[in-house]
């Protein structure tokens, strides 16, 4: 796997360091308050993990799974929901938690779904923002790193199902997916 990483975007170190900032400005957003954070699987998995464990609150965790990728680099545009929450967000605050906003074509799609189900405030916490790939107005209220316009891969992102267990992010090498 490692040998197929062009180069180390961001360390194991600095992502912990980064997540644990992120868990600490959402603790004090949200002092008083008991949010729900959900996962837009599979990609935010390991990164909502570890901010749960950085924020300081009385917090529950829920799960989505969404696809507009499917086994290539670039989005479709056409969002799927393959998972739905399992709970009511109607009356709670709601913090989306994902891996990267890219084109924007899923978080937009997903946000008209959520706000029609009126949660008390709905915000996005990202891992990772790309926003030269941006085709939809849409902005993360919490992001880790800016990142270039490069494929990515570690940390729980992927291509085709694999590197999401690299323990940092690093920049896939271009033969890899150009096969």
């Amino acid at each position: 796997m490692h040998k197929d990483v062009e180069r180390i975007l961001y360390t194991e170190e600095e992502l912990r360091r980064r997540v644990k900032e992120l868990g600490a400005q959402i603790t004090t957003d949200y002092a008083g308050r008991r949010p729900i954070l959900a996962s837009v699987l599979r990609g935010s998995y390991i990164f909502m993990a570890d901010l749960t464990r950085a924020i300081d609150l009385d917090v529950t965790v829920d799960f989505m799974a969404v696809s507009s990728y499917g086994a290539g680099t670039v989005s479709s545009g056409q969002v799927e929901i393959k998972k739905d929450l399992s709970d009511t967000i109607e009356g709670r605050d709601l913090i989306i938690v994902e891996d990267i906003l890219d084109s924007g074509n899923t978080l937009y799609y997903l946000m008209d779904v959520l706000r029609a189900r009126r949660p008390a405030s709905i915000r996005i916490c990202a891992l990772m923002d790309k926003p030269e790939r941006r085709t939809k107005p849409i902005t993360a209220d919490y992001v880790g790193f800016t990142i270039p316009d490069a494929f990515i891969v570690g940390y729980g992102l992927d291509y085709a199902e694999r590197y999401r267990n690299l323990p940092y992010v690093g920049v896939l090498k271009p033969s890899v997916y150009e096969k």
